[in-house]
């Protein structure tokens, strides 16, 4: 089991905190949202904890490492963690050093589009040479595309729907887990930052899954993942190739979202794509939230988890 973090961390914590869109919050911004969350001194001390973006992003790896340890006891493999470009400027393709020993390979766009993280056709090649092996899965978890469009009145309108001070009005999140979905024909694309309904503070309102779809099981023992304000909606383009499991009930008591205005209650959630011709290996899509504490974790979730390392 490996995940890749497809950013470059030195460039995402080193985004200019004077710039408005496209950067993760700084750990101060963090703690001012969310106070009194983080005032303990193990985030709040800056001889600690680093203040700047780069605490946000030591965030994301804490909230992993619950994910790690729950697969490690599952497959009794350790969970080897790699990032595109590391916090020491080393660069780690998505090649066979990173698939040969791999079985399950999460990819996590959270890279900002201006961060110009892009799969090489190398690496295309060999993430398809290694999805045409047998008992491979490949786990596909592009981040939330806000603000795409230029209609300044269409981005706080969005911004207005999900409600994260946290996020401004233009985030786009992705552009590695689209240049290998491209590569690899994969018929979804993600759009939106999209907020679920609940059933009670904090707790996401189920999952409309379809079983009898779900033929592998995915979704055995899963009624609902967890709560974030904002995820993105998997469009998929030929449901011939992609079977779409589970969709999430959008919260409409909210400020409406063009997509809600258009008719929708319901985003799409979770992708798979079965094997088919050379590609022997499964393909999923689930947002790289889905496996971070930050925002909870109950026993579906877990059932979840388990069902996508050992299945």
């Amino acid at each position: 089991m490996s995940i890749y973090v497809a950013w470059s961390y030195p460039a995402e914590a080193g985004r200019d905190p004077q710039e408005l869109d496209d950067r993760f919050s700084t750990m101060t911004e963090v703690r001012r949202v969310a106070w009194p969350a983080y005032e303990d001194p193990e985030f709040a001390d800056p001889a600690r904890f680093q203040q700047g973006v780069a605490g946000s992003l030591e965030l994301f790896f804490r909230a992993w490492t619950p994910f790690q340890d729950f697969t490690a006891e599952a497959t009794g493999h350790p969970v080897a963690v790699y990032q595109r470009v590391d916090q020491a400027g080393y660069l780690t393709p998505l090649d066979e050093r990173v698939l040969e020993d791999t079985d399950t390979l999460l990819v996590f766009g959270l890279d900002h589009l201006v961060t110009g993280q892009e799969a090489t056709a190398g690496e295309i090649e060999a993430v398809r040479d290694w999805v045409g092996r047998e008992g491979s899965r490949l786990v596909l978890g592009p981040h939330h595309d806000v603000g795409a469009g230029d209609d300044l009145t269409v981005r706080d309108q969005e911004y207005r729907h999900h409600g994260d001070a946290l996020v401004p009005r233009r985030q786009r999140f992705g552009r590695y887990t689209r240049s290998l979905m491209e590569g690899l024909d994969v018929p979804v694309r993600h759009r939106y930052g999209l907020r679920p309904a609940v059933v009670e503070p904090g707790k996401v309102a189920p999952l409309s899954i379809d079983r009898d779809l779900d033929t592998h099981g995915w979704l055995t023992g899963v009624t609902s993942f967890n709560f974030h304000m904002h995820l993105p909606h998997y469009a998929v383009t030929d449901e011939r190739v992609a079977k779409v499991l589970a969709r999430q009930p959008i919260d409409l008591t909210r400020p409406p979202h063009p997509f809600t205005e258009a008719g929708n209650t319901e985003f799409t959630t979770f992708v798979w794509l079965p094997p088919a011709g050379s590609r022997a290996g499964h393909v999923l899509m689930a947002d790289s939230t889905i496996f971070s504490t930050l925002f909870g974790a109950d026993e579906s979730l877990r059932n979840f988890w388990r069902n996508v390392v050992t299945r």
